[in-house]
């Protein structure tokens, strides 16, 4: 059946990759991508890191300049929202007023950070969630030496915000109610490595201690009650505790779902006209399903969404990666770690070492620091299927890509 329209509705990276592919393809009909953000689709990595620290340009952080979207005959609406999609019409309403037909849709919505509940004051000024350019931009301000800082949360993001603020001179605290940060997603060697650098830095690191709640004046946030009792003066405050996938739309519609958006292993909806791909899509993988919340899948599964458009009916088979930089350390991720039974370590020296993961004799992830050559090593195995012996590993003089030959 052919396709002679289709909308994507979310213009973060997942959209922006699925319109490209599809162009890069060879689809020549109609294609719209909408976002609900009145700029064109940009990176969002940045916003924690070198856009809010001051190091990176609007104009750098966008995806691709305007330019891009009228030459591919990409129809590039920005600052609307998807309301409703009619899919016996099959059409597409959007918060101002347009409709748009469609033959296929693919739902790129993203996530939304969790908020603090009102009660716990969250909807104080001065508190703030990094995930969109408003966001990062109001916080900008914030970042000044002398200035006071809670950040609520010791995953990735609330590490990677507590990074600019000391390097900002901002007197940063980091609370985190689990035993230690890091938690759901590394072991207790990354964790103690990312403590140990954070404390190098000023920040107060607080494990086993939660938020009881802020304090406000005025309407803005002064201070915080932390569960141990301990009374912080703040100046400002940075949530980090957690993303939801936007899968309101997707519910409204009839989809299926299922933490996120349902899809098939083609990317598919409970509507085969209707493909999810990014943040907001579970997808099968291996024994049981998996939601990512990751660059490389979005762009990896949009990609697939595309081609399944375009009639390829390949499975799409996730290999995740991940990365975090924080002051001079660059984290890079291979695979996931879950289900984990032993580390093995190797440490070059300081700053730079790795932290490879195991279930038996079975590689599942690593977790490099500052050490290009182990991550390249380990992402080359694991696409590969092949686990080295732990042994050979363990030797701190062996070359890395001896585990490559044979």
């Amino acid at each position: 059946m052919p396709v002679d329209s289709i909308v994507v509705i979310g213009a973060g990276q997942a959209g922006f990759s699925c319109c490209s592919k599809l162009r890069a393809l060879g689809y020549s009909g109609d294609l719209a991508l909408v976002g609900e953000e009145p700029q064109p689709p940009y990176q969002r990595p940045p916003l924690s890191k070198a856009y809010l620290q001051g190091e990176m340009s609007l104009e750098r952080l966008l995806l691709r300049p305007l330019p891009f979207y009228e030459e591919r005959s990409i129809a590039l609406l920005t600052g609307v929202r998807a309301t409703r999609i009619d899919r016996e019409a099959k059409t597409v309403e959007f918060s101002d007023g347009q409709r748009l037909r469609y033959d296929r849709i693919v739902l790129c919505t993203g996530s939304t950070p969790i908020r603090l509940p009102a009660s716990l004051g969250g909807d104080l000024a001065g508190v703030y969630y990094v995930r969109n350019l408003a966001d990062a931009d109001a916080m900008a301000e914030e970042f000044r030496a002398d200035c006071r800082a809670l950040v609520i949360g010791g995953g990735y993001i609330g590490l990677e915000a507590a990074a600019v603020a000391a390097k900002n001179g901002v007197k940063t605290t980091l609370v985190e109610a689990a035993d230690r940060i890091l938690k759901r997603v590394a072991s207790s060697e990354t964790s103690d490595w990312f403590r140990d650098l954070h404390r190098a830095h000023g920040v107060t690191i607080l494990e086993n201690t939660s938020l009881a709640r802020l304090n406000g004046r005025d309407g803005r946030v002064v201070g915080a009650t932390l569960s141990d009792g301990t009374e912080l003066e703040l100046d400002f405050a940075v949530v980090g505790i957690g993303i939801r996938p936007n899968q309101q739309l997707a519910e409204e519609s009839g989809l299926a779902v299922e933490n996120g958006i349902r899809v098939n292993a083609f990317c598919e909806t409970s509507d085969p006209d209707i493909l999810a791909a990014g943040d907001c899509a579970s997808f099968p993988y291996r024994e049981g399903r998996l939601r990512l919340e990751s660059v490389g899948n979005a762009i990896d599964q949009a990609e697939k969404a595309a081609s399944v458009i375009m009639g390829d009916r390949t499975p799409y088979i996730a290999k995740p990666w991940f990365w975090s930089d924080q002051y001079d350390t660059k984290l890079q991720i291979a695979g996931l770690s879950a289900g984990f039974d032993e580390i093995v370590a190797r440490r070059v020296d300081g700053r730079t070492a790795s932290f490879w993961y195991y279930s038996k004799d079975r590689l599942l992830a690593v977790d490099a620091m500052n050490d290009p050559r182990a991550y390249m090593v380990a992402k080359r195995l694991l696409d590969s299927g092949r686990s080295p012996d732990k042994a050979l590993l363990s030797e701190p003089q062996r070359d890395l890509k001896s585990l490559l030959e044979g």
